[in-house]
């Protein structure tokens, strides 16, 4: 067996201690400054709402102290709208969660923040009104919440009424927030209520299966259990329980579909965040946002993109994003001749390792048009990347509990690696019928591998990611390209004794740069790359696994296996080009 398990890059025990002191002190003081100053303006607490089913929601105003009509930036979720730092005696409460998901930069709010929702210290001084609702079965609401079903959109679409006809409202309303926030947002985006005028979905998956619970059919039960467990307590959730639903539906049948938004009809101005830092959970889903956003519709709205790999709170709560949100509302909501309709669609943040751009650029289009395809062949023979299909036809096997195989590429110039990236496979089993694949890329650079910013605070991830089980194999022909396979998941297809089965497996969203000498390396497991540990590992990511057998890869001229990316020599400053003056 020429291809080599992956390189092991061990650390000190020294290295081991400070990350066990690191996360006893994040616990301890979370890397969050809240502003408790007084507000000046108008605060209304569980202003009641009545929806067309006669249930009555609740909802927290903040808006200024003025007769004008201000237009209204609206969030709902079943966290609780009163889950925040001023309800506190102090006004410091802590959201546990800053205490376990780390984040690289501090996070600085005011105590009047909700949970993942827009700061009102930043918006009603600027002349808006902030709406915080308590959707159905959450907080002060009434009724129990169907989580992800067609109900949210119901009450959606009736607080943006609401919201649109106050007689402090303008009636230009927009929607705003990160994770649960952004994907409520896409539903009722798509029935272009009369008063709404914009979204910006900052972070949320959009498709239940593909993105959070199955990804690339493989089951997530990491993440997947602690957010059901903590939704339930937070929230009355009408049964049965989600976690077990979610478990039970292994295909991407009516379930899902019932539970997933019409992404493709909406139908209004959209900023959506895409963020290379959470592989696991809201990267891929962002991106097919804006990929995808109105493309059913006779005029197609316009978009925009903003990508970064930092943390997703102190990035969404920092002053350079809070101020790009602040001028796409003030074009789409206030209707002001700021230049953002001038803006390239894509801000582009590219970088070198960590949480860090080393460069940003504007872009027409997502992916950028200038980059250059390679298809990279896996050679079985010395284990490399390479630009020629192999002479010689090689299999290699991994048994699916070990630590699995690697192939390497030497960069052999500086250049930028952005966009999803595509590994063809040739696979064969043996003692399975099925296997459950798990790819990582990872950089090398000085003989060590190049941490970035990860899911949950994981600040140890790869360049990206990829999953699939490959008993999935029918594409879905109307969302695929080459560069981007997309699954049907509709039925599961056991592999025949000896038959080598092509298998497509779409890597995650990036924007990496190398410099000469470098190495991109390819990973390929039969688990997931990461420990679960909560000190040095990707907790609480996790996902389920099959036992037992040997994964055989094919290369060489029949079996072509080969991984598709874009690239193009470095470009970019690091001048914000969303803040600057319209071209």
């Amino acid at each position: 067996m020429p291809v080599p398990s992956p390189q092991r890059f061990r650390h000190s025990p020294a290295w081991f201690l400070g990350r066990v002191v690191r996360r006893i002190r994040l616990f301890a003081k979370p890397r969050l400054e809240i502003a408790t100053d007084e507000p000046e303006w108008i605060i209304e607490h569980d202003v009641p709402v009545t929806v067309r089913d006669g249930t009555v929601l609740r909802v927290n105003v903040f808006r200024p102290r003025s007769d004008d009509p201000v237009p209204v930036i609206v969030s709902a979720h079943p966290y609780g709208k009163d889950q925040i730092p001023a309800r506190a005696k102090n006004r410091r409460a802590v959201n546990p969660q800053h205490r376990i998901i780390p984040q690289p930069s501090p996070v600085r709010i005011s105590a009047w923040t909700g949970w993942e929702a827009p700061d009102p210290a930043f918006w009603v001084p600027r002349g808006y009104a902030i709406v915080n609702a308590d959707a159905r079965g959450g907080g002060t609401s009434e009724g129990v919440a169907r989580l992800f079903e067609t109900q949210e959109a119901d009450d959606y679409e009736d607080l943006i009424a609401w919201a649109g006809t106050q007689p402090w409202s303008s009636g230009r309303v927009g929607l705003d927030g990160v994770s649960y926030l952004a994907i409520s947002q896409y539903a009722v985006a798509a029935r272009r209520p009369e008063h709404l005028a914009a979204i910006c979905p900052w972070e949320g998956f959009s498709d239940l299966y593909r993105d959070f619970a199955w990804p690339g059919g493989i089951r997530e039960n990491g993440f997947a259990v602690l957010w059901t467990t903590m939704t339930s307590r937070a929230a009355r959730l009408a049964p049965p329980p989600l976690r077990r639903e979610l478990a039970r539906h292994a295909t991407r049948g009516q379930w899902y579909r019932d539970r997933t938004p019409d992404i493709d009809r909406i139908g209004v101005p959209v900023l959506v965040c895409g963020s290379f830092s959470d592989h696991n959970l809201h990267t891929r889903g962002s991106f097919e946002v804006f990929r995808r956003a109105g493309r059913a519709l006779p005029e197609r709205p316009a978009r925009w993109l903003y990508t970064h790999r930092g943390g997703k709170w102190s990035t969404y709560y920092s002053t350079d994003a809070a101020r790009i949100r602040a001028r796409f509302f003030d074009h789409t909501l206030r209707g002001i001749d700021n230049g953002w309709d001038a803006l390239a669609p894509v801000r582009l943040a590219v970088y070198e390792r960590g949480p860090v751009p080393v460069a940003v650029t504007a872009e027409p289009e997502w992916p950028p048009p200038d980059l250059r395809m390679r298809r990279l062949h896996l050679d079985g023979m010395d284990g490399c990347l390479t630009d020629a299909v192999p002479r010689a036809t090689v299999q290699t096997g991994f048994a699916v509990d070990g630590p699995g195989l690697e192939w390497r590429w030497r960069i052999p110039e500086d250049t930028d690696i952005i966009g999803p990236m595509a590994l063809r496979l040739h696979v064969a089993a043996r003692g399975a019928d099925d296997l459950t694949l798990f790819v990582g890329i990872r950089k090398v650079s000085d003989g060590a591998v190049v941490p970035f910013e990860g899911s949950y605070g994981f600040d140890s991830a790869w360049m990206s990611y990829g999953w699939q089980r490959v008993g999935f194999r029918d594409l879905d022909a109307d969302l695929s390209s080459d560069l981007h396979p997309v699954h049907t998941f509709a039925q599961l297809s056991p592999l025949r004794p000896g038959e080598v089965r092509p298998v497509d497996i779409e890597l995650r969203e990036q924007a990496t740069r190398f410099r000469a000498g470098d190495e991109l390396r390819l990973v390929l497991r039969g688990r997931w790359v990461h420990s679960r540990n909560p000190v040095t590992g990707s907790f609480p990511a996790g996902y389920a696994r099959r036992r037992g057998g040997v994964a055989i890869v094919h290369t060489g001229p029949e079996h072509p296996s080969a991984l598709l990316l874009g690239h193009r020599p470095p470009a970019g400053s690091l001048d914000e080009p969303w803040l600057g003056e319209a071209p």
